[in-house]
């Protein structure tokens, strides 16, 4: 069975297609490129200024979550999840070149037979507790509440989302429009233990769940916990893995926590970078749906991205590759395959943001450049093969 047979057999896409297709005809804001939609300043109507507002959520990862609890009875597995949700929002925003004042608005979808108050609470206080660390690194984030639904007709176990909104200045904007040949690529790490976090990340992030726990995770699993699993789903893409989820890595967390490593973010680091050089940033992606190849819907004009010193793959993306035996090609394209971030910059600037992202004790390089092209290609050279995508 090929890779998309069985992401398309469990219900998932890792380009959405059909999402894209959907919203092709909608307005896409003052600047098309930018990596988040950007909105005139409607509440203060100043046009020097604008309006963002971004929804996401840690997706699937709250179904493991769930297992991880429910086998271990360890509540904090939750606090990380509502981390997922908030930085899959506000690393978006950052590559916009916002880097605050925020509010932050939580959704909670869940099911109250399986899903008790306590469970709500680890989530909610998780959430203040993250906002007060990025508070002390000069991130501010204003928690104004949110919805929390009891709709076990429609949530098997729970969801958890957000919303993320800001007001700032248009000339502090990061649009990708100056992205040009010559520029090069830093990627920033996604695993490692950054100064901000409490032990090693293994670079996860929130997405590539689904796979990650069917191809991984052991078939009792399926039996155990049925509302864990869409009913729909043939049994041979349900839990193929052969790991436990207590079972030991080489990282030094189990399979259970290596996957729930709360996604990285890299607020910190990019209003350190924006500070001192924000007239030689010429992009930021993001690379979370779309892995490696995510900048390809963000290039302003005919442009190719040779990737060819990109950093090392850590240990959770070679198991998840040999537990699937996914085609290397399509793993770039649905994981960040240890690097989430990617700044487009000229050489001396690449330099420094290196040193600012390791004095954060996250590892960063030159990981490839920008060159002319007669469309908008991706080109990655690993240790695994050349992979084009465009």
């Amino acid at each position: 069975m090929t890779d998309n047979n069985r992401y398309n057999l469990r219900g998932v896409s890792a380009q959405k297609e059909d999402v894209h297709k959907a919203i092709q005809k909608l307005d896409k804001g003052l600047f098309p490129n930018a990596f988040c939609k950007v909105y005139p300043d409607y509440w203060g109507g100043d046009e020097s200024y604008c309006n963002l507002m971004h929804a996401d959520g840690a997706g699937t990862k709250s179904i493991l979550a769930y297992l991880y609890w429910k086998e271990t009875g360890d509540l904090s597995v939750w606090k990380g999840i509502a981390v997922d949700a908030i930085v899959m929002n506000i690393d978006d925003l950052l590559c916009v070149g916002a880097t605050g004042p925020f509010t932050y608005s939580s959704t909670i979808g869940r099911n109250k037979h399986l899903i008790p108050g306590e469970v709500i609470s680890q989530i909610i206080n998780g959430s203040q507790e993250y906002f007060d660390l990025m508070q002390s690194y000069g991130i501010d984030i204003k928690f104004l509440g949110g919805e929390t639904a009891d709709v076990g007709d429609v949530v098997r176990t729970v969801i958890v989302d957000g919303t993320m909104s800001c007001r700032m200045r248009r000339d502090k904007l990061i649009t990708n429009e100056n992205i040009a040949a010559g520029d090069v690529v830093v990627s920033l790490a996604s695993y490692g233990q950054a100064s901000y976090e409490t032990a090693y990340n293994s670079g996860m992030g929130s997405n590539g769940l689904t796979s990650a726990r069917h191809e991984m995770l052991h078939k009792t699993y399926a039996q155990k916990y049925p509302e864990s699993v869409d009913p729909n789903l043939p049994d041979e893409v349900v839990y193929n893995g052969k790991y436990f989820l207590t079972d030991a890595t080489e990282t030094g967390l189990d399979v259970g926590k290596m996957i729930l490593s709360p996604t990285r973010t890299y607020a910190p680091v990019v209003l350190s970078i924006l500070q001192k050089h924000f007239n030689n940033i010429h992009g930021i992606i993001h690379c979370s749906g779309g892995g490696q190849s995510k900048i390809l819907h963000y290039l302003p004009k005919p442009l190719r991205v040779v990737k060819n010193n990109l950093l090392p793959v850590p240990p959770l993306f070679t198991m998840i590759q040999a537990a699937a035996q996914t085609d290397w090609k399509e793993m770039y394209q649905v994981f960040n395959m240890g690097q989430r971030l990617e700044i487009y910059t000229d050489k001396d600037t690449a330099a420094d943001i290196v040193s600012i992202a390791r004095s954060f004790q996250i590892d960063a390089q030159i990981s490839g450049h920008v060159e002319a092209a007669e469309k908008k290609e991706i080109i990655i050279e690993s240790s695994y093969g050349q992979f084009v995508y465009g």
